[in-house]
Parts: structure tokens; C-alpha cells; sequence
């Protein structure tokens, strides 16, 4: 078995993403709450795991993504942030946390580190989850894979742009998004008849 085949021996695109049961920390009600992937279906959704609350790197990154809420809305995608955390530190860092102020996801608590270690992204000497990010579709299928080394935080932009691709795929079966396309821009449709002949599609 090759370190590939091992990294997602579990969890593989265009796959049903694996279930998972949670408690989660809902920042906007301060109180405690439950979410599976059952109560995602018929919706686009991202697992967003990061390592852990009251590190360096993490809180850059959740800004980000809460920066861009109105446009995750406007996709109608729910994010949902994970660590292997509980529910109880994630308030705490909420409420200290000067760019955590006015989080507006849930964060997941995936204390005994269960699901991350289903999703491939579990470091059991550490006990802590990797920079995993997880598209899935409203079918529950897993669309979008990308882990990331500790220190390197993400990009919500280009998750964003990811996502709408995803979406404009979706809504047009046979339709391929070339490198950074964004909505408006021109797509494929694989063929041996533009074999050898990308350039001209795309012009």
C-alpha cells in the first residue's frame, strides 16, 4: 500500500462522506447543540477542522472564513468548524479571543477525535486534527478534499471559488471548470473532438 492509498483509505472524493454525530458550540445562542451529517442532507455543506482553539495560526483562519459569510450564505453553504476541542474551550476562546469576536458558525467538538481519524486527517500522538477541509454536496457525497501542513493557514476565497465551481457542475452535468475559473468564465466540455485543441475552446 502506498502512502497515497493509506491517506484516503477512508475518506475518498466523489465518495459518501463518512457519518458523524457531534456536540457543537453555537457562538450566536452561547449555548450547546448537536449536529450529524444527517441534518446536512439536501445542503452544501464544508467540514472546516483545524487543530486546535487558542493556537496562533487557527484564529487567522476562521476570521477569514467568518469574513466571508454573506457569500458561504449567498452559495447556501453551511461551515461548520471542528477541532478536536470540547464544547467548553470553544466558548472560552470565543469569549477571549479577540479575532473570534462574533463567530458565526458552529463549532464542532470532535473530542475523542473519532471522526477526524474517519476523515483521515487524526494525529493520535498529538490528539489533534490536521487543516483538514471538506466540500460535501447535498447528496452527502464529498466533492472537495484539501489538508494542509499545521502552520499554513487557508484560503477562504479560494474555497469560495471551489464551491461555486462544484456548484455550476452540478447544475450543468458534462461541463468541466478549467484552472481558476470563476463564474462567467468559460468552461469545457470534454470531448475527444478538443483534444489537442484546449486553447481554442477557451479563447
Amino acid at each position: 500500500m502506498t502512502e497515497f492509498e493509506y491517506a484516503y483509505e477512508m475518506v475518498k472524493i466523489d465518495t459518501p462522506a463518512p457519518a458523524f454525530d457531534l456536540p457543537a458550540y453555537d457562538p450566536i445562542k452561547d449555548d450547546e447543540t448537536r449536529v450529524s451529517l444527517a441534518s446536512l442532507a439536501g445542503t452544501w455543506s464544508v467540514l472546516f477542522y483545524y487543530p486546535a482553539d487558542f493556537t496562533f495560526v487557527c484564529p487567522t483562519e476562521l476570521k477569514d472564513m467568518a469574513d466571508e459569510k454573506a457569500r458561504f450564505d449567498a452559495a447556501h453553504v453551511t461551515v461548520l468548524a471542528a477541532s478536536t476541542d470540547t464544547v467548553f474551550s470553544h466558548r472560552a476562546w470565543v469569549k477571549h479571543e479577540g479575532l473570534m469576536k462574533d463567530f458565526p458558525y458552529l463549532m464542532l467538538a470532535d473530542h475523542t477525535g473519532a471522526v477526524a481519524d474517519m476523515y483521515n486527517i487524526y494525529d493520535h500522538e498529538s490528539g489533534i486534527a490536521a487543516r483538514g477541509t471538506f466540500i460535501i454536496d447535498p447528496a452527502g457525497v464529498i466533492r472537495g478534499i484539501e489538508v494542509t501542513s499545521g502552520p499554513l493557514g487557508r484560503n477562504s476565497e479560494e474555497l469560495l471559488r471551489k464551491i461555486e465551481a462544484l456548484q455550476f457542475m452540478s447544475e450543468n452535468p458534462g461541463v468541466a471548470c478549467p484552472a481558476r475559473w470563476k463564474k462567467g468564465s468559460k468552461t469545457l466540455t470534454p470531448s475527444i473532438k478538443i483534444a489537442g485543441e484546449v486553447a481554442e475552446q477557451l479563447n
